[in-house]
C-alpha cells in the first residue's frame, strides 16, 4: 500500500537521499528515477498506472521537469506531481501551476514540508485503498 513514487532528478546524491529520507517517513516506494527531460517523459507516459507521485526537479542535465510536467498533463485523477527545486521564485511557482503541478517546494528550505506532504498523500493514499477494499 506504499505510495509509488518517481523522481526525475539529475544529481544522484540529492535523489538518494531523498529517496531514503521518504522511503523512511513517508511509506513511499520508489518505482523508477531518470535523470533527464526525456527519461522521465518517457517512463511516466509509458506507465501511466504504475505511479501515484512524480517529483520533479526542474533543471535537468538534459532538458526541463517543465516538460515532464507538460507531458503529464493528462495524468490519472489520483496521480500528484511535485516539483522540488532551488528555484522555487514567485514567477517559476506560477508557471508550474499554470501547468498544472500540485505542489513546489525549495530544495534549499522547504524539505521538511515535502516530507509531510509526502506523508499526507500516501496516508490518504492508505485510507483510499482501505475504503476501496471494505466496498468490495
Amino acid at each position: 500500500m506504499k505510495l509509488r513514487t518517481y523522481i526525475v532528478e539529475d544529481n544522484a546524491t540529492i535523489r538518494e537521499n531523498l529517496i531514503a529520507t521518504l522511503e523512511e517517513l513517508a511509506e513511499i516506494e520508489s518505482v523508477g528515477i531518470a535523470e533527464t527531460e526525456f527519461e522521465g517523459t518517457d517512463w511516466l507516459t509509458r506507465h501511466t498506472a504504475q505511479w501515484d507521485v512524480a517529483i520533479l526537479d526542474l533543471f535537468l542535465r538534459q532538458g526541463s521537469g517543465l516538460g515532464v510536467l507538460a507531458a503529464c498533463s493528462k495524468r490519472l485523477a489520483h496521480q500528484k506531481i511535485v516539483v522540488l527545486s532551488n528555484y522555487a521564485t514567485p514567477d517559476v511557482r506560477t508557471r508550474c501551476a499554470q501547468l498544472g503541478v500540485d505542489a513546489v517546494f525549495d530544495k534549499s528550505n522547504e524539505i521538511d514540508a515535502l516530507v509531510d506532504y509526502c506523508v499526507e498523500l500516501s496516508a490518504q493514499h492508505k485510507a483510499n485503498k482501505l475504503n476501496r477494499s471494505a466496498d468490495s
